[in-house]
């Protein structure tokens, strides 16, 4: 018997509440024998296979056009003037089959240039700009006197057991990055407390963890202004996204966690060249 293939991870660009529930309802309604879709919470830090925006709504398209779909990361438009749009457009009301073969169409090509490709794909790169550019009669050394060193302190992995801890320090390799792990809330606010820590990863599904009141508690202490808390979640887990930003949580990642999205991550919360 054959695996199941994981499902492809869809970003939802310019849709209101209701029309984005329809539509990843409408995703998860994928024929048994094409590829099966799930959608990403607007605060997962996974890089999405496929994008799907607005037609309707400019400032969806210039976000999906700031995006840069490509072969590896297509993008199909939902409503529009198809002539006016350089991806592929469907139609409103949603036709479950026409949205199913669009989709499985894109996903082929996809896999395709997967397959031409000699080296695994590169991640897309993030504009992490907190100022403006320097403007030319701004003093130099004023600008650069705000930029940070990157964050040298550990990871730490609250999990239930030490396996995804001996994952995470396989993939971050000759970079020697010190990664901890604990199964315990005290003992995990202790850690961040007494030594430097960078980044802190929750597994959501570890017993007696309350992630939300563990991430408030790592972030009211002195010094963890820049230490980046993120959940690692089961599509399962309901994310609270109001009580995730009150606790301070940077963002999450859907499990199980691919490793070209787990290197992702880290590059970006760990500054990493």
């Amino acid at each position: 018997m054959h695996a199941p293939k994981p499902p492809f991870a869809v970003r939802l660009i310019g849709f209101a509440q209701d029309e984005g529930a329809r539509l990843a309802a409408a995703l998860t309604r994928s024929p048994a024998s094409g590829p099966g879709y799930f959608c990403l919470l607007d605060e997962s830090l996974q890089e999405p296979d496929l994008f799907v925006a607005n037609g309707a709504d400019p400032l969806a398209l210039a976000r999906l056009e700031s995006a840069r779909p490509g072969p590896l990361q297509p993008a199909v438009v939902v409503g529009g003037v198809p002539d006016q749009l350089h991806w592929p457009c469907l139609s409103v009301p949603l036709d479950d089959a026409r949205l199913h073969g669009v989709l499985a169409q894109l996903m082929t090509r996809r896999e395709q240039a997967l397959g031409q490709l000699a080296a695994p794909p590169r991640p897309l790169s993030t504009d992490r700009r907190r100022h403006a550019r320097l403007e030319t009669d701004q003093p130099v050394d004023a600008f650069y006197s705000r930029r940070q060193p990157p964050p040298s302190g550990a990871v730490l992995i609250i999990d239930k057991g030490g396996a995804f801890r001996d994952h995470v320090a396989e993939v971050l390799g000759a970079r020697k990055q010190p990664v901890e792990w604990t199964d315990s809330a005290p003992t995990a606010v202790r850690l961040c407390d007494e030594t430097p820590v960078s980044l802190v990863m929750i597994n959501t599904s570890t017993p007696g963890i309350d992630p939300y009141a563990l991430c408030s508690q790592i972030k009211s202490q002195g010094g963890a202004a820049r230490t980046a808390v993120i959940f690692l979640v089961s599509r399962n887990f309901h994310y609270d996204s109001l009580r995730a930003r009150d606790a301070g949580v940077r963002g999450l990642l859907d499990k199980p966690v691919a490793d070209r999205h787990l290197v992702a991550a880290l590059h970006k919360l760990l500054s990493l060249p």
